[in-house]
């Protein structure tokens, strides 16, 4: 994040262009990575004349909870969020250093001058505040500097400051338009009287047993009162590598994206429009109404709307309706009367924007969506102020980053980057989706022929609970002979290249839609495995059933017949799963012809007449294997039933994929013979567009929600402590 503009008391600093080339001066002035492009502040801060600029940029300095860090000869600075962090360090650039604090002081330099305010109250921030305060004493002067968004400012101004607050009106509204998140700033002196008294109230509230924390917001709102108007701050916030493509790619994937923002309305418009989730193309509708009649007839007007352009069915209207609303207009929004209404609303837009919303506004937007819609929904976020919403969602992603790591704590996922999201969703969400729905088909698929073979038995055996299979099988079944196929199927498959699956984002759609698996593919298991049971039994039963040795000996014996049909399963459930893969490895070749192989190993060693002899056991199937291994009949049987049960299979496939293409067929055929795909026409953006994509920025919300509630006592009481910085006073 970067200081980029601020208003001093109605005169706007940082947006100098120089008349005779046309283009933004490169006036700068340095501290580490800290530009500054309006020399007139410069000047104004070397002449010493202006108390407002001094004001403005001691708070600045002192209205934070920042603490510093020596290394190597040099402070540093550890906010728990970028926006103070940058605003720290453009006091520092400017000439007004903050080096250190304690509980009770904290030391600035000015103008290569130490001095020490004795720190009386730090108010602290909370998201129903949105703003902070500090109070300190200097010279024997009381002063409160506080800090906030712009609406909870403006509620507390000193009536006479309303000439000042409708010109930095204007400035926030221009810089907001450039995308850039802002601040204000507001000052007022205390007198000692006024001041002791607030603050022996203000302890006993502190020490209360009851509602303490409704007794100190009474006091901290009774003392936020009439101050002056100092100004605002604008920070650019840029976009991270990669969102505005992550964004088109996952709205072109038919995913639904709604963003919660702290940002003003004009400000995130900008964003919207940065990060390609807005377009020219689309109608915009925003509702920002004060009181629940003006968000009822705003809501009204927009589905008037929404109903005339479906009658009219214009395509000039194709890209859709985005809706944007304030925070204000949200909490009326969200009310008994009116959330379904603006439920139904917001998921016929293809985006919606929530500006100026809480941390719990945003838990809100989400549970109302998940209560009412059978939809997933994913929330993602890089701050604290983001927690209750990543909570809240079905899937939480946290971002780590400037903005701390509490966001990564409560998720369930954590990325770096939120181009990253891409390839999560894109690319592992919808390999997961194709993995586990081929896994569950082969499950049942698999069991169900297994059991109906048992089934069939029954007729046989007078329903006597007599098994077909040999007990050891039964056992093994499940752990040895068909696991680890699927096993690798379910973790190893894929049917397109990660690249091919972000060049294609529509193939997310069938996981949406269930496509893969559902009740109807279900039904068309349980009949498969029928169906493949019928063919084994009865069919071994057909070939064995007058088929002798050449010793004379019959092969219908119970014990052969069950080794021949559970040989015959293993071997076509496993070809079964052989032909859903679509990824063949040499992993996967090794474990679906070793699992093979360790079916024969298994039963040539446990029917053998070795272990019946050395453990001098009577066991029926001793021998078995070896006869029926040596048996050409056994053989041939095999082979005649995995034909029939393997080509229809194969047959279907074919004939499916060559007349009724799935989207995941032909880019498999895409990808198999590198037919080139003929790129979109994209069309170039107008100079207003292009305007806005200057302004870009991360996944952040705006300041007044972007810190944690807490670090104020804690610096107060002593808790956090900060390294010496003695040496950095010299």
């Amino acid at each position: 994040m970067t200081f980029k503009k601020c208003s001093i008391r109605g005169k706007l600093y940082g947006d100098v262009i120089d008349e005779n080339r046309d283009k933004t001066t490169n006036l700068t002035r340095h501290d580490s990575n800290f530009v500054w492009n309006d020399q007139t502040l410069i000047d104004a801060i070397e002449k010493n004349q202006d108390e407002d600029i001094n004001h403005f940029l001691t708070l600045l300095a002192l209205c934070h909870t920042v603490m510093t860090e020596e290394k190597d000869g040099k402070i540093s600075y550890q906010a728990q969020s970028p926006d103070e962090n940058a605003l720290v360090t453009a006091a520092r650039a400017l000439g007004f250093e903050f080096m250190s604090r304690t509980q009770s002081n904290m030391t600035v330099r000015f103008r290569n001058q130490i001095e020490t305010f004795d720190l009386l109250n730090i108010l602290d921030f909370n998201n129903y505040r949105k703003r902070m305060s500090i109070i300190i004493r200097k010279h024997g002067k009381i002063i409160l500097y506080c800090k906030g968004a712009d609406t909870t400012i403006k509620e507390r101004l000193d009536p006479s400051e309303n000439n000042i607050m409708n010109v930095t009106d204007d400035h926030l509204h221009k810089v907001a338009t450039e995308g850039l998140r802002t601040l204000c700033l507001a000052w007022k002196e205390l007198k000692e009287n006024d001041y002791q008294k607030w603050a022996k109230r203000l302890k006993q509230a502190t020490t209360s047993m009851q509602k303490r924390e409704e007794q100190m917001d009474v006091l901290y709102e009774e003392i936020e009162k009439n101050m002056k108007l100092l100004g605002m701050t604008a920070i650019e916030d840029k976009l991270q590598d990669g969102v505005p493509e992550c964004i088109e790619k996952l709205t072109k994937a038919k995913i639904k994206i709604w963003m919660l923002t702290g940002d003003k309305i004009e400000t995130a418009e900008n964003i919207g429009f940065s990060c390609r989730l807005l377009t020219n193309e689309m109608i915009i509708r925003k509702v920002d109404g004060d009181n629940e009649d003006d968000v009822v007839n705003a809501l009204e007007r927009f589905q008037n709307d929404i109903q005339e352009i479906d009658k009219k069915n214009c395509s000039e209207y194709s890209d859709g309706f985005s809706l944007l609303i304030t925070g204000s207009a949200l909490a009326h929004a969200l009310s008994d009367r009116l959330k379904m209404t603006f439920l139904e609303l917001s998921t016929t837009c293809k985006a919606v924007i929530c500006c100026r919303v809480t941390p719990l506004q945003k838990a809100q937007v989400v549970e109302l969506v998940m209560k009412n819609k059978k939809v997933i929904t994913l929330a993602i976020g890089d701050g604290a102020n983001d927690v209750s919403m990543i909570q809240k969602a079905h899937i939480g992603v946290g971002i780590s980053g400037q903005e701390g790591r509490q966001a990564v704590l409560a998720s369930d996922y954590s990325i770096g980057q939120f181009r990253y999201l891409e390839r999560l969703l894109l690319v592992h969400g919808r390999w997961s989706y194709l993995r586990i729905s081929k896994f569950l088909r082969y499950f049942f698929y698999k069991n169900f022929a297994f059991t109906f073979c048992q089934f069939w038995f029954a007729f046989y055996c007078g329903f006597s609970a007599q098994t077909i299979f040999d007990s050891f099988f039964i056992t093994t079944y499940n752990i040895f002979f068909t696991t680890c196929p699927v096993l690798v199927l379910g973790i190893l498959d894929q049917d397109i290249s990660a690249n091919h699956s972000i060049s294609r984002p529509l193939l997310y759609t069938a996981g949406q839609k269930d496509e893969y698996f559902n009740r109807k593919i279900f039904v068309e298991c349980a009949i498969h495995g029928l169906i493949t049971s019928c063919i084994i039994f009865f069919f071994s039963y057909l070939c064995l059933s007058s088929s002798t040795l050449p010793s004379g000996l019959s092969l219908i014996d119970a014990q052969s017949f069950g080794f021949m049909i559970a040989t015959i399963l293993v071997i076509v459930v496993n070809l079964e799963n052989a032909l859903e893969m679509w990824y063949w490895s040499g992993i996967y070749i090794f474990i679906l012809f070793g699992t093979i192989t360790l079916h024969f190993i298994f039963h040539f060693i446990m029917y053998s007449t070795v272990l019946r002899l050395t453990f001098k056991i009577n066991y029926s199937y001793t021998g078995v294997a070896q006869i029926s291994l040596t048996s050409v009949t056994f053989w041939l049987t095999l082979v005649l039933i995995c034909v029939l049960l393997i080509l229809p299979v194969i047959a279907r496939e074919f004939f499916r994929i060559r007349f009724m293409p799935n989207e995941s067929d032909r880019a498999r055929l895409v990808q198999k013979f590198c037919i080139s795909q003929k790129k979109n026409v994209i069309i170039p953006m107008d100079q207003e567009l292009r305007g806005r994509t200057q302004s870009i920025r991360s996944t952040g919300s705006g300041y007044a929600f972007s810190q944690e509630k807490g670090f104020g006592p804690m610096i107060t009481s002593g808790t956090l402590r900060t390294k010496s910085t003695k040496t950095s006073h010299l």
